[in-house]
């Protein structure tokens, strides 16, 4: 058997990843194990959507957050990493100050992926079930500043979309809601075409809302939970989401506007049910950098 450990850092507009993998390969038999995974809320978004650059500030504390994961990653003797950095990194007008800064002060590397790119990464993560399936699946990834969309069936990417519509771009009025009815309704429509689509959600906030749902892995939660979810959300204050619902300080303020998202796309597509596999772009980076390591 031969083991080894990856690493992804996912470099989000709303929080920064550190996923580290050990991989048992028996005779071909692949293993991905979680062995940590850290999270921590640097929000990047809030900067450029507001300046359309990143502050000082928030680079020292994004280098100090690379730091310390090359040091968890030094602790775990990760044998190959990448980070890699998405919506807020490529419209920052700074990001190659940014990106340079980093690789000085913390010694790690950064790359800018694109939405599509990104939507791929994901793809290369465990959707073997939905992937191989006759259905057809709308495969939604709603971010801090995008929501990647695409239609799957029979293993194959049919078409794909990413938007510049995120949480932390909706709470800080970056984008406007009307975007959800006038450029993302009728793309979903005209895709999906009549055809009966479930939906598979990734991201942090879908994760959420099914974690605490209990249902188990591999069930799926109703259009009609998601709404209710949302008009439930809406209509507390951010303290009194936190206080009920256990919720950290960084997830009660975008859970609304990602809700939002989800349920819209779920009614342009007349989609009853939505799947959560609890995967994300960590996931499909340490997937694709091991099935390509040859």
């Amino acid at each position: 058997m031969n083991i080894a450990t990856y690493a992804a850092i996912d470099i989000g507009s709303n929080a920064v990843r550190l996923l580290i993998n050990t991989i048992y390969d028996n005779k071909g038999t692949i293993t991905f194990n979680k062995t940590s995974l850290v999270r921590v809320p640097i929000r990047l978004g809030q900067d450029v959507f507001t300046d359309k650059k990143i502050s000082k500030k928030t680079m020292i504390r994004l280098n100090e957050a690379m730091t310390a994961y090359k040091l968890l990653m030094n602790v775990y003797n990760v044998d190959k990493y990448r980070a890699f950095a998405t919506s807020a990194m490529r419209e920052a007008s700074n990001s190659k100050e940014v990106i340079d800064f980093i690789k000085d002060k913390s010694g790690i590397k950064i790359d800018i992926i694109s939405g599509e790119e990104e939507a791929r990464i994901i793809f290369s993560s465990e959707l073997k079930n939905f992937l191989n399936s006759d259905n057809y699946y709308l495969f939604v990834d709603v971010g801090g500043g995008s929501t990647e969309i695409s239609l799957l069936n029979k293993g194959k990417v049919l078409d794909s979309q990413s938007f510049p519509i995120g949480t932390v771009r909706l709470l800080d009025k970056k984008v406007d809601e009307n975007y959800l009815i006038n450029v993302i309704k009728p793309w979903v429509m005209k895709i999906t075409d009549r055809k009966s689509v479930d939906l598979i959600g990734s991201g942090g906030n879908i994760n959420f809302i099914f974690k605490n749902s209990g249902k188990k892995e591999g069930k799926f939660l109703s259009a009609s939970y998601i709404h209710q979810k949302y008009e439930l959300y809406k209509k507390l204050t951010y303290e009194e989401r936190i206080e009920k619902f256990n919720m950290k300080p960084d997830r009660a303020d975008v859970i609304v506007p990602a809700l939002l998202i989800y349920s819209s796309i779920m009614k342009f597509a007349h989609s009853t049910r939505i799947h959560v596999p609890k995967i994300g772009a960590a996931d499909g980076m340490i997937n694709l950098m091991y099935k390509t390591k040859k």
